[in-house]
């Protein structure tokens, strides 16, 4: 008599793994998209950082102030003015950097008093994380998107 397994036992211990390890991929998409989030949030945690550790050095953006944020995606790389110090060379959105961080522009008078950077959030809908000269924010709105009047729920232009 020999032993060991026929041909339909094999595939059907196969059927079998397949099965469980395409359930076990399909579940992990929701904690993927959580972990990116994390990491928005914590990036935009270093980049406050480093916009408040630049605002307070007369020879990065100036006395007061922070550095000139143009608005868009991907507009500000690095938070410095001339190079030196370097405070941040600021991260590509986890999705890519064609997704990118998007900033409000922070051109009109009081010029450089306030910053809002944001990014959209994954695995929440309507949900924004963002970063500005008031902290460091979350809301959730439909139809929203963050502005200087507006930035994750207050108005970083005002005192």
């Amino acid at each position: 008599m020999k032993k060991g397994f026929t041909l339909i036992e094999l595939l059907v211990v196969i059927a079998i793994i397949g099965l469980l390890s395409s359930v076990v991929l399909v579940s992990l998409g929701g904690a993927r998209k959580k972990a990116r989030d994390a990491r928005r949030q914590s990036d935009l945690r270093q980049i406050s950082s480093a916009m408040e550790l630049c605002y307070d050095d007369p020879n990065c953006a100036g006395t007061e102030r922070y550095i000139a944020t143009p608005a868009g995606v991907n507009t500000v790389t690095q938070i410095d003015t001339d190079g030196t110090p370097l405070y941040l060379k600021v991260p590509c959105d986890p999705s890519g950097c064609s997704v990118g961080y998007r900033w409000t522009d922070n051109s009109a008078a009081p010029a450089y008093q306030y910053y809002c950077v944001f990014a959209q959030s994954e695995s929440e809908a309507n949900t924004w994380y963002c970063a500005s000269n008031k902290g460091v924010m979350k809301k959730t709105a439909s139809g929203y998107t963050p502005s200087n009047t507006d930035c994750c729920g207050v108005n970083v232009t005002a005192p």
